[in-house]
């Protein structure tokens, strides 16, 4: 069996300003757009560089969805960002005057900070410690 996630869906608020915020700040591409109603959009972004996962934009449709904007996890960490240069990637957040919830760390696993998008959900982005023997 071979299998995989193809999209995450993110509760936001308006798709424009979603989009804005993850292709602007977070420099994600956008990689589909499709108007399937009046109020309903298929929008993905994604990483630059990901050949994974996607982020499905879900704009909320009623009071409920609109209540977990923001906190999907129950103000846990939502969703791991792994990066080949942390140094770049954490001055492009601060440069972004993106949120730092919890300053860098270097853990067993790899270079740590927290952050949290402009719905206040909770990212790590990481640059994970290369396994020995790796280039």
């Amino acid at each position: 069996m071979n299998q995989h996630l193809a999209q995450i869906a993110i509760v936001v608020d308006d798709y424009d300003k979603a989009i804005e915020f993850y292709t602007k700040k977070l420099h994600f591409y956008l990689i589909e757009d499709t108007i399937l109603s009046e109020t309903k959009r298929w929008v993905k972004v994604k990483p630059k560089g990901s050949t994974g996962c996607s982020l499905l934009l879900a704009k909320a449709a009623n009071d409920e969805q609109k209540s977990r904007i923001g906190n999907q996890t129950g103000g846990r960490v939502f969703l791991f960002l792994y990066t080949d240069d942390f140094k770049r990637d954490y001055q492009n957040l601060i440069d972004m005057d993106i949120t730092i919830i919890r300053e860098p760390s270097h853990e067993e696993y790899g270079t740590v900070v927290v952050f949290e998008d402009l719905y206040g959900n909770l990212w790590d982005l990481i640059e994970p410690v290369l396994p020995q023997g790796s280039i």
